[in-house]
Parts: C-alpha cells; structure tokens; sequence
C-alpha cells in the first residue's frame, strides 16, 4: 500500500467492498458447533455476578421528584436519587400498608409514601431495609442477595470501558420470554452475525473461540454496514465476564476500545411457567478521530438513534432467545 492510500485510510474509516449477496456468505453452522457454545456458557454460569443485577440506565432514574420501579426476579424495587443525586433502592412496597413506591413522590430527596405520608430517606424504617445500589455512571445496579444466591460484593464485576470524556453511550432495554441464559447464549454465538442481520453485519468471519475448558475470548472480524457498499471493518471480541453480561469490545480498526454491554436481567421469579427476561444493552462509542467531539456535543441527539439500531438487532436476537428456551423447554433442544 503506498503512502497515498494510507493517507485515506486514517481520514475515512470507510470501506467500498464487492457485492456478495446474502445467500453467497461462507456457512458457519460448523463452526457454530452447540457443544462450543454450550461450554461457553457453562463458563459464565459459574462466574460470580457478586448478586448485582442491571436495572436500567443511569439517567432513567431522574432527580425530578418522581422514583423509579423496576422487577428483578418478582421483587418489586423502588429508586430514587437524593437531593445531592445519590442514588437510594429498595423494596417497592411501603411498609405500611404495601402501596406502590414507584408511583409516589420525592420530596427534599426523601421518598414520601402517596398513600398515608410514610417518609423512607434510604435508611432501614419500620421494616423496609434499602438494598445495595451502585451508579456506574452509565447503569444502575442493584444488589439482591436472595435472589441471587452468589457470595456478595461491594460493587458489581469491573467492566472496562472508554473515557467517558471522551465516549458517548446509550441504553437499550427490551424484555423477552425467556431465561438469562437464552440471552447470553445468543451473545456466545458470533457465527449468526451476519446471517441473521445482514441489515447491519457483514463479512463475518470468527478468527478463535474457546475450546474445550480454555478461557479465551471469541475474537470476530466483521464489517458494520453503513449504506450502500460502505462498511466499517473492525475486529472485536467478545467476553462473558459474569452470569448475565456479555461484553463486546471492539480492539481494532474504527472506534477501538468502544463496548457493547449486553446485561440480562430475569423479571420473573425462578421456576415461572413463562419467564420473563430483561435485555439491558449500554453502547458505549469512541473514537480518537477529531470529528467524533462533534459527535460528542451531539450525544443527545445521536443516543435514540444508537438505541434505535440497538433494539432493531435484538428485536431479532431475542426471537433466538425466545425460540432457545422454548425448545430446551420442551426437551427438543439439539444442545
């Protein structure tokens, strides 16, 4: 390659590649093999989420006087922030007579019941004891030791992200019937990438994945559709570290160092009939080329739009995730 054509390259992130359609892709189902899957996942089963669950995003819980509800394994959880923006959680019935939390009011930072007047300021009070909640300054967590049965932390696992000076995120969450697993199974298996959305991915090639009990990462190749023939190739890899995350980091080619966080959080208690899920994705995007502090300055416009392409995949991946669990339900599943 001549200095001309490196000289493009670091300007433009984008790449003009030959048309191949859809049924012309490279086969991965052998790659894909459920037994490599399977082992992937049995890995992060028995990793510690330390009992911290992903609630939601961070700016979803407001100082504006209103609390937020939320459902973790059929426990009702309340929220709301203090008058200095702290961040309080805890059980989402009031003590007194069980009145929704969630539909009552902050007042001064103090939770004030809307059916009697009960004031909960975050500290144990007539019964109601607050749990451990952490603000990652992207998510919300909140430490369930009940529920998640694993030996407690202070804080949830560590995910490394970019330079939130320097990032711009957003957050995604949408829910579907079936289990954590499903979820992180999905995420464990890169070969569907490009076959089943082929709106976003393609040239989808896995360089290595974990055999056997090694603990490595799933190391992909793909390029990102843009428009047209334009794409942006990057490579990535992907990384379950706890039960319910799965995380996607791009390491090479346009925006390295970005995250895709993918959270799964179980809404209905274990053993339903029909499990409900809760699917939190925080993208979190940088990039070092001097356009992207535009980008930046633009973030609130720019996150529904990140969370739109978001929700488009897993309005799809879910349906894998749904069809998972129906099949491993009705004792069909080929894993």
């Amino acid at each position: 390659m001549n200095e001309d054509a490196r000289r493009r390259r670091r300007r433009t992130p984008l790449r003009l590649r030959s048309g191949t359609n859809w049924a012309a892709q490279e086969p991965t189902w052998r790659q894909a093999r459920p037994a490599l899957i399977a082992a992937a996942l049995k890995r992060a089963q028995a990793r510690s989420g330390g009992n911290w669950f992903v609630v939601g995003a961070s700016r979803s819980v407001a100082a504006d006087g209103r609390p937020a509800g939320r459902t973790v394994a059929g426990t009702e959880i309340v929220l709301w922030r203090t008058s200095s923006g702290d961040l309080r959680a805890g059980p989402g019935a009031c003590p007194h007579l069980g009145a929704p939390l969630r539909e009552s009011r902050v007042v001064c930072g103090t939770l004030v019941c809307h059916w009697h007047g009960m004031a909960l300021d975050g500290a144990p009070f007539a019964g109601w004891q607050p749990y451990p909640v952490h603000d990652d300054g992207v998510l919300v967590w909140v430490r369930l030791d009940r529920t998640g049965g694993e030996q407690s932390t202070d804080r949830p696992p560590p995910v490394r992200r970019p330079d939130p000076g320097g990032a711009v995120d957003a957050v995604v969450t949408v829910v579907g019937r079936c289990e954590p697993e499903d979820v992180v199974a999905n995420r464990l298996d890169p070969w569907h990438g490009s076959w089943f959305h082929p709106y976003s991915f393609t040239d989808l090639r896995v360089i290595s994945a974990p055999e056997g009990e090694q603990d490595e990462p799933f190391v992909v190749e793909v390029s990102f559709k843009v428009a047209g023939r334009l794409v942006v190739p990057v490579r990535a890899e992907f990384t379950a570290p706890g039960p319910r995350t799965v995380l996607m980091r791009i390491t090479e080619g346009e925006g390295r160092t970005s995250v895709v966080e993918t959270h799964a959080t179980p809404l209905t208690p274990p053993g339903a009939a029909v499990p409900r899920t809760a699917v939190v994705e925080a993208v979190v995007a940088a990039s070092d080329r001097s356009g992207f502090r535009l980008a930046r300055s633009l973030a609130p416009a720019l996150r529904p739009l990140m969370s739109r392409a978001a929700g488009r995949l897993w309005r799809d991946d879910l349906a894998y995730a749904e069809r998972r669990w129906a099949l491993r339900n009705a004792g069909t599943f080929p894993g």
